[in-house]
């Protein structure tokens, strides 16, 4: 009996020592399956993209035309418009009138906006500053840096794209001799890509200032720029002759004189 005792001992204790082996082995796969992870990761290459510094939407550097240190105050004229426009709105809620008041100083600036008019509209409305600046680096209408006499817009969203925006756009640069987002050197373009203008029924279109010149053709965009060169004003509106967005193989409705008024109706008196 003692003999098969131990027997039995030595064979438990073989098999602790084999599970226990087992079990070593089993965690060091582990961790060389874990260190030969590691190790590829490292290897590996990681593909990066060169920094993209930011395109003026949030982030406002001084330039020597473009500082807090550089004053701002409306003329007496346009303080006269700001308290017009003010008094459009409660007491309580003036500063609903941040966005007008803005316009307004952009357009007193030559066309753009700088930080110390963004300051001046703070200060007028009672609102903290940081709010305003929000306000002219989300929309688009305001320009936070210097740009042309006119402020040449080209739409190439897609009802534009597909009527020939970027023939247009090319006409543009090319007759201009500058990029998008450039200024010409005589400070009298500035050329900016944008998305949609919403005159979508009279593209492909673009933006001067505040005027639309819609239904472009090449020879349209000569015609423009060479106006505006000697100093006159185009015809804004549709260039190919039409009226409005009215359709392009012409009037479809409302060709006849209208009715005169009581048409249709009794002259007896009964129903």
């Amino acid at each position: 009996c003692r003999c098969w005792v131990a027997v039995g001992r030595r064979e438990r204790e073989r098999d602790i020592v084999t599970l226990t082996h087992r079990r070593e082995m089993a965690a060091r796969s582990l961790v060389g399956r874990a260190v030969a992870s590691v190790r590829q990761l490292q290897s590996r290459s990681v593909h990066t993209v060169a920094a993209v510094k930011s395109d003026k939407l949030f982030v406002h550097r001084d330039t020597n035309e473009n500082s807090a240190s550089k004053p701002f105050k409306f003329t007496d004229a346009n303080m006269k418009k700001v308290d017009a426009i003010i008094a459009n709105f409660p007491a309580s809620f003036k500063r609903a009138a941040v966005i007008p008041l803005l316009d307004l100083a952009q357009r007193q600036h030559e066309g753009w906006l700088p930080i110390s008019a963004m300051n001046e509209v703070a200060r007028i409305l009672e609102m903290p500053r940081i709010r305003v600046y929000e306000v002219a680096s989300f929309y688009t209408m305001f320009n936070r840096d210097p740009v042309g006499k006119y402020h040449v817009q080209v739409c190439t969203t897609t009802p534009c794209m597909v009527r020939g925006a970027y023939d247009i756009f090319a006409a543009v640069q090319k007759k201009l001799g500058i990029s998008n987002g450039q200024t010409t050197p005589d400070k009298l373009f500035t050329l900016l890509e944008v998305e949609c203008l919403g005159a979508c029924a009279n593209a492909p279109m673009i933006q001067i200032n505040d005027e639309f010149y819609e239904d472009l053709s090449v020879k349209d965009i000569d015609d423009i720029f060479d106006d505006l060169r000697r100093g006159r004003t185009p015809k804004p509106g549709p260039r190919n002759g039409r009226q409005a967005a009215e359709p392009l193989g012409g009037q479809m409705t409302l060709k006849r004189d209208p009715t005169p008024p009581g048409f249709g109706l009794r002259t007896d008196g009964q129903l």
